[in-house]
């Protein structure tokens, strides 16, 4: 699959089946989050993996609808604000790179027909928690990942002359 067959093929997915994802896919879909650009290539995210056999009850504290841990895996990013860049009127850009790198892994899992679906309304008390993640890192996003086991419905997008300008704004 070409890079925009991929991205026209993505979609939140919200049923998987219970297959297992294979550690090479798996791999391949971490190794995208690694290589995704971050300023000054800083890389301050940190990925979780988390099997949901077992764990259900935890990652249901996290975010409650089922779907999310019908997936055999949780992936988790965390951005490490004090790792980060910071642009010179204070802007941290710890979070735009953990979002570039969350952006990077699930297309990569599109490419190889696994299903994401990215997950930023969860309970960040609850994933500080299950997680013992130590002081400093921020949970940022929360993705299923696994096979889908539904298909996808109309994208629903604006067109280009709602979302593009050129040169500056219209008159």
């Amino acid at each position: 699959m070409d890079f925009l067959e991929t991205i026209q093929s993505r979609y939140s997915v919200r049923a998987y089946r219970s297959d297992p994802v294979e550690a090479e896919k798996l791999n391949q879909v971490l190794e995208a989050a690694r290589l995704a650009p971050t300023a000054c290539n800083l890389q301050p995210f940190v990925l979780w993996v988390i099997p949901t056999a077992g764990h259900r009850e935890e990652l249901s504290r996290i975010y409650p609808k089922p779907w999310f841990s019908d997936a055999p895996l949780v992936l988790a990013i965390c951005s490490h604000p004090v790792e980060g860049w910071v642009r010179k009127d204070g802007k941290n850009y710890t979070e735009v790179d953990a979002a570039i790198a969350m952006d990077h892994l699930i297309l990569a899992a599109a490419s190889l027909g696994l299903g994401t679906c990215w997950v930023a309304a969860f309970q960040p008390q609850a994933a500080h928690d299950i997680l013992h993640l130590p002081d400093g890192l921020v949970p940022l996003a929360f993705t299923p990942l696994g096979y889908p086991a539904d298909t996808p419905g109309v994208k629903k997008r604006k067109p280009l002359e709602e979302l593009v300008r050129y040169h500056r704004w219209p008159d």
